[in-house]
């Protein structure tokens, strides 16, 4: 199998969006695959997100390998989503990166 260059995104969101994203995500005609990692605690912008019972909130994160007109739809879906929900903790980053077998 010869190597392919692909974009990595990762998002990392609050859970009380992850079903408007995903609504939103349909709308554009945009499923990529991704892997999901359910409970992701941190702090960032929005603060902390520990899942305990004084930070009670949590993220998740998708890490999404995809093309460029994918990835173009996915951040237009983000820049959507931060609109309805500018208050809640919502980032996506991209990268290269290549599929190597």
């Amino acid at each position: 199998m010869t190597e392919q260059q692909v974009i990595r995104l990762e998002l990392i969101a609050n859970r009380s969006v992850e079903d408007d994203l995903y609504d939103l995500l349909r709308k554009r005609n945009a499923n990529p695959y991704y892997t999901k990692f359910s409970e992701v605690q941190g702090f960032g912008n929005s603060g902390p997100r520990r899942g305990d019972h004084i930070f009670p909130e949590e993220n998740f994160l998708l890490i999404i390998y995809c093309d460029e007109q994918t990835a173009d739809a996915i951040r237009l879906t983000v820049d959507e989503l931060k609109l309805l929900f500018p208050r809640e903790g919502i980032v996506l980053y991209r990268s290269a990166a290549q599929r190597i077998c």
